[in-house]
């Protein structure tokens, strides 16, 4: 490829995968949003939807696992276009099987679906940028985490509370997610491609097993997965409980917890840019520091809503916003470029799996330890452990705190394959 060539290439792969993760939470912050209309319309419980989100949670949790290391093997665009069609087939599904054990059956199904996305898509971007702007790079390209959860949560809400078409309002926001990620799904597939002429028709390695020891040797990814688990027992308590907690605690109606909820994502996109340009351009490309940092601050700010009694609910939003900046931001930063820098090209994909199924056990968890601690200690008590987790998990990866990208191959702008730190 001439250079022209690669840099048309790399914008269309930016924006195609870009698209694509976003649009993966169509069918994952849609069922956040129906969750009170459930309660209400179907009799689903609070320790029933605990159920569903411990499904969708522990699928999506052994999912990273497997998908990361089949994307190694068999290329990324396959295995991520078909977790696309899969995700959107269950949520259109759910529309149409209203009753709790199918609810929770396909929100199982959808967690494995949503597994192939995170690994594969890390994998490509790997392939096609350099590692010298990478913090830069990939704080952009994460704001799909933060846009995308904002996008899909004022979607979902739009289309499960206003007065459309012919269903009974919660099933819209179940099936038109769904069909939109399927049709996304097919623009993917044709339009992206592995990586560069040279990375594409390379042999895909079979050694599965070795590369997924390899990675699971790594201190760094061993570090960035232990961080991981405290973020992400938070930031899936916010995405799945948000709007029931402003609900119930609050008095918000359906359609106000919504909209509200969504400034979790909007405070998130400032921190997912502005992690990137502060690991790069303040810490010389270490992404530990900014991480630690920025986890010790989310712990402060989770102590926040406590406050509310004290100062009014006007605090709720800000505070909202602030945590989503703060979870957000070390989330994408470490599972993003601190996986590429403490990986390979040949592993990106499996490391990026080993990082999010080892995190994903603090997600598939979180839903019974909210409903726990809410139902016998309160609201306040849950922000209360969420400071301890955030606090824990800065610690840890202070551990890493001088570590910096090696020196990357000029041929490609990528890695070569030393034993990993």
């Amino acid at each position: 490829m001439t250079n022209g060539s690669i840099h048309s290439w790399r914008v269309r792969i930016f924006a195609v995968t870009w698209l694509a993760y976003a649009g993966f939470y169509l069918c994952r912050k849609n069922f956040s949003v129906l969750m009170p209309l459930l309660q209400q319309h179907t009799g689903i419980t609070k320790d029933q939807l605990a159920t569903a989100i411990f499904g969708y949670s522990l699928m999506y949790s052994v999912g990273q696992f497997v998908m990361g290391t089949l994307s190694d093997r068999f290329g990324p665009r396959r295995v991520v276009t078909a977790g696309m069609l899969v995700a959107g087939a269950s949520s259109v599904a759910m529309a149409f099987h209203t009753d709790t054990p199918s609810i929770i059956a396909l929100q199982a199904i959808n967690g494995m679906a949503q597994a192939c996305g995170w690994s594969g898509l890390l994998k490509i971007m790997a392939a096609w940028f350099e590692a010298r702007n990478r913090g830069v790079v990939m704080g952009w390209w994460c704001t799909n985490y933060a846009l995308g959860a904002f996008l899909a949560t004022t979607f979902g809400t739009f289309a499960a509370t206003s007065s459309l078409l012919f269903f009974p309002s919660w099933q819209r926001g179940a099936w038109m997610p769904g069909a939109l990620l399927m049709l996304l799904a097919v623009g993917f597939s044709v339009l992206v491609r592995n990586g560069p002429v040279a990375l594409e028709t390379r042999a895909e390695s079979r050694q599965s097993l070795a590369k997924f020891l390899q990675v699971a040797r790594s201190s760094n990814i061993r570090v960035i997965a232990g961080a991981y688990f405290c973020l992400k027992m938070t930031r899936y308590a916010f995405l799945f409980w948000l709007p029931v907690y402003l609900t119930e605690r609050l008095g918000f109606s359906p359609a106000e917890a919504g909209y509200s909820s969504s400034v979790f994502e909007l405070g998130g996109f400032a921190g997912v840019v502005l992690s990137g340009y502060v690991s790069d351009k303040l810490f010389q490309a270490r992404r530990f520091p900014v991480g630690a940092l920025a986890m010790m601050g989310l712990g402060c700010a989770c102590l926040l809503p406590t406050m509310a009694g004290l100062t009014g609910s006007w605090i709720i939003l800000p505070a909202i916003a602030l945590i989503g900046l703060l979870n957000l931001g070390p989330d994408t930063l470490l599972g993003g470029a601190a996986v590429q820098d403490s990986s390979t090209r040949e592993t990106a994909a499996t490391a990026s799996g080993f990082v999010n199924g080892t995190g994903s056990t603090g997600q598939f968890l979180s839903p019974f330890l909210v409903s726990g601690v809410v139902q016998r200690f309160g609201w306040d008590a849950l922000f209360g452990l969420f400071f301890v987790l955030s606090v824990a998990g800065g610690l840890l990866l202070t551990v890493k705190w001088s570590y910096r990208v090696p020196e990357e191959d000029p041929a490609l702008c990528l890695k070569p394959a030393p034993t990993l730190p």
